[in-house]
């Protein structure tokens, strides 16, 4: 008997999590389908592993220079297989959540096994078949492997196998050095490994302003992590347990390797011929509302390869839902995405970039930059490294913001707000800020803008003489 459910969602990672959720309290019959485990990347290889052991390697790092402090420091013995025991143990906590067990308790139906169309409305789960009146695509991506001579020769890692390493690398080589390759490279280096981070562009980071490329930079060299950037791997290979990573010009050795030079969106073996639906290497095409070539069928996140975050792809989803199942429409794509990377400082961002808004509005482009060495928080800490970056026009109109610091990826959200709320900058510069907190620094910055705002030009001079008069 062929089942027949309202939505069918196939992948069950951040995407299909969040459609599934929301679309079963519109009182639907939903069936999420899902090949591998519930959870997806962020659950089992992505966000929680990979934070849980930045935290690990935070404390091993603190024990070292504890001596700043006042207090004796010490050099932390590190069990790899011990510290891999405490990330699978947060990621079973946050499984149970997410569970197939727990989603059929919220009234959703989990089909386990391989997912192909066999037309726009009828889907083989395995040997079975559904039917399914409206369909959202989630299945994510996977890490893209470079076309590097040799590297499908050697015993390389993903971010998918890290996870399974039981012994601390004594020298580990990361090729790329985005948002993953920069965090494993900080994280292994703090737990005791040599690292040696590789990337073909100019500078780590290459998406976050250069200014906090710098400062990321900094921190680096100064815990020992060997930076080579504008550098390409030709080839690679390996000699008993020694891997051998050549550029033009130089050759490192190292016993571990890990590649982390993007991702690629999921797209193969759905059978999206049969379902009428238009697809490329690049992801699946949508429109502005989510909604693919076939009416019914949406699709959200990763694997429309647009911006590859977890936030993003739990926002588009629960808008795709909104739009497949709820009167009218709502836009589910947009050109700017707020990130952190969880690097120590964390690096967040929001909006435009200076250079992007330079090129776009030119000499109307202001910027603020606030240090974190005046943040009395940041003091009190010891962790001066790090600033504020605000982007605006003259009038205060908020373009985007830049945050270098500890609490960074907590920072961000009000400045997050203010762009969603077209707030100008002298908004939050009239808005109460906790003290002593990181975000104080928000609220000086603010303040920074708007009183050179009021004290230029002639309204400035005008200030200036009423202030004289009165006192």
């Amino acid at each position: 008997m062929t089942e027949s459910y309202d939505l069918v969602i196939i992948g069950a990672g951040s995407a299909g999590l969040t459609a599934a959720g929301f679309a079963v309290q519109l009182g639907i019959r939903v069936a999420l389908a899902e090949k591998h485990r519930t959870g997806g990347d962020c659950t089992w290889t992505g966000c929680v592993p990979s934070k849980t052991l930045l935290k690990i390697a935070k404390v091993a790092h603190g024990m070292r220079n504890a001596s700043r402090y006042g207090i004796t420091s010490a050099d932390p013995i590190v069990d790899l297989k011990s510290v891999m025991s405490v990330v699978r143990n947060v990621i079973d906590q946050v499984y149970r959540e997410e569970s197939p067990e727990a989603l059929v308790a919220s009234g959703i139906d989990v089909l386990q096994g391989e997912v192909r169309f066999l037309d726009p409305h009828i889907l083989a789960v395995n040997r079975d078949t559904i039917t399914a009146r409206h369909v959202l695509l989630a299945t994510g991506a996977y890490p893209f492997i470079p076309p590097i001579n040799g590297l499908d020769t050697v015993n390389s890692l993903t971010y998918e196998n890290i996870w399974d390493m039981e012994t601390l690398p004594e020298h580990l080589i990361v090729i790329g050095a985005g948002p993953i390759g920069c965090e494993m490279a900080q994280a292994f280096r703090r737990l005791g490994s040599q690292v040696t981070l590789l990337e073909a562009g100019e500078h780590i980071l290459p998406r976050d302003e250069p200014d906090a490329s710098k400062v990321i930079t900094e921190v680096f060299n100064a815990e020992g992590i060997n930076i080579h950037s504008g550098v390409r791997v030709d080839r690679v290979w390996q000699k008993e347990n020694a891997i051998h990573v050549a550029t033009e010009s130089e050759e490192f050795v190292g016993d571990t390797l890990l590649v982390a030079v993007g991702r690629r969106p999921q797209v193969e073996g759905l059978a999206l011929e049969k379902a009428g639906v238009t697809y490329s290497p690049q992801g699946i095409e949508v429109d502005e509302n989510l909604r693919t070539s076939q009416r019914h069928i949406y699709a959200a996140g990763d694997c429309t390869g647009s911006y590859q975050f977890t936030h993003y792809a739990g926002w588009q989803a629960a808008m795709a839902i909104r739009n497949a199942l709820l009167p009218g429409s709502t836009r589910g794509i947009r050109d700017m995405v707020p990130w952190t990377t969880f690097t120590d400082p964390e690096v967040a961002h929001a909006g435009l970039s200076e250079q992007q808004a330079r090129e776009q509005l030119g000499d109307v482009v202001m910027t603020c930059k606030w240090p974190m060495e005046r943040v009395d928080r940041a003091r009190t800490e010891g962790r001066t490294q790090g600033f504020l970056k605000l982007v605006h026009k003259k009038d205060g109109t908020l373009l985007g913001a830049t945050i270098v610091c500890e609490q960074a990826g907590e920072m961000i959200h009000e400045w997050i707000v203010a762009l969603e709320h077209n707030l100008k900058v002298g908004d939050l510069a009239q808005t109460i800020h906790v003290y002593p907190t990181y975000s104080t620094a928000s609220m000086q910055a603010a303040a920074e803008i708007r009183v050179t705002q009021l004290l230029g030009g002639l309204s400035g001079r005008a200030i200036r003489g009423l202030s004289h008069l009165l006192h």
